[in-house]
């Protein structure tokens, strides 16, 4: 399990999203991704070690990550994320995840990470590069970038699982796609592209929109068909087929108990991000004099 909770800190699933940031003018870098497939029946010890995990980072300044759960997908799945600057800084977060750990339970580790595998049916890790080039609707900054992450509470995500040799294809039929939807609606919903790189069957490329809540998905917008037009928006359908083995997707909330956010996207709902533990009872004082038994 070791591998898993360290994967944890140097991997733990937005978009859902964090040590090591790209600069601030650029959307470049990685996403190192933890997908947890949970037994039903370990769910509560899962979340009971991984907000000691998340707890135990944010006290000793140890790695960022952020926490998802599917909703609709596949049940009892969790992803962790965190984003990288390069390779190197996978070592850096997984450095840090390494003393927090240690600082916050000594000894007792290898067992934690003994109980954490116990709880999992499997896990993925998957490192992912993010295309900037691809993504629509790009802040100008990556604290923009952050700041919208932050103010969300849902992440949706399509796979497009590439056939061989179509990933240049594909590539083309995304920037159409991109220039179509910034051209008709250039105010609108911030969509991240990524790509993985390793960890991955075959070539895989992501897209990740936001959300506030659930009714903001209700929200007219124009349809790809309206910002293609109808000739490109055919040309889009017959290269969809032609390029893509098939689409995977999913809808995730935010956990913010399992999560350990970078300071930007915590700063963007505060609340959110840093939920207060939970008030403890304290226990009622026992009744003093009276009459003693036998009095």
């Amino acid at each position: 399990m070791k591998r898993s909770l360290i994967a944890l800190g140097t991997a733990l699933v937005l978009p859902l999203v964090c040590a090591e940031l790209a600069p601030a003018q650029t959307y470049e870098g990685y996403l190192d991704v933890l997908t947890c497939k949970v037994k039903p029946d370990k769910r509560s010890d899962f979340d009971t070690l991984s907000k000691k995990v998340a707890d135990a980072n944010r006290r000793y300044k140890g790695d960022n990550f952020i926490a998802t759960e599917v909703e609709y997908g596949e049940q009892n799945t969790v992803i962790f994320t965190s984003a990288r600057e390069n390779y190197a800084a996978i070592d850096k977060g997984g450095a840090a995840f390494d003393s927090a750990m240690k600082e916050a339970f000594g000894p007792s580790v290898p067992q934690m990470l003994k109980e954490f595998n116990a709880c999992l049916i499997s896990s993925d890790a998957e490192l992912r590069k993010r295309r900037g080039d691809l993504s629509i609707n790009l802040p100008s900054d990556m604290a923009g970038v952050l700041k919208i992450i932050g103010s969300s509470r849902w992440v949706r995500t399509a796979a497009f699982h590439v056939k061989t040799g179509h990933v240049d294809d594909f590539e083309a039929q995304i920037k159409i796609v991109k220039e179509g939807l910034e051209k008709a609606n250039p105010s609108g919903p911030m969509i991240l592209v990524s790509q993985a790189v390793a960890g991955n069957r075959g070539a895989v490329f992501y897209t990740t929109s936001f959300r506030t809540e659930l009714a903001d998905y209700d929200k007219k917008l124009p349809s790809l068909k309206e910002a293609l037009g109808l000739e490109a928006f055919q040309q889009y359908q017959k290269s969809t087929a032609e390029n893509v083995q098939f689409i995977e997707s999913t809808l995730s909330r935010f956990l913010p108990e399992l999560s350990n956010p970078p300071k930007d996207v915590a700063d963007a709902s505060s609340d959110f991000w840093n939920p207060k533990p939970a008030a403890t009872k304290k226990p009622t004082a026992k009744p003093t004099g009276g009459a003693k038994p036998g009095d």
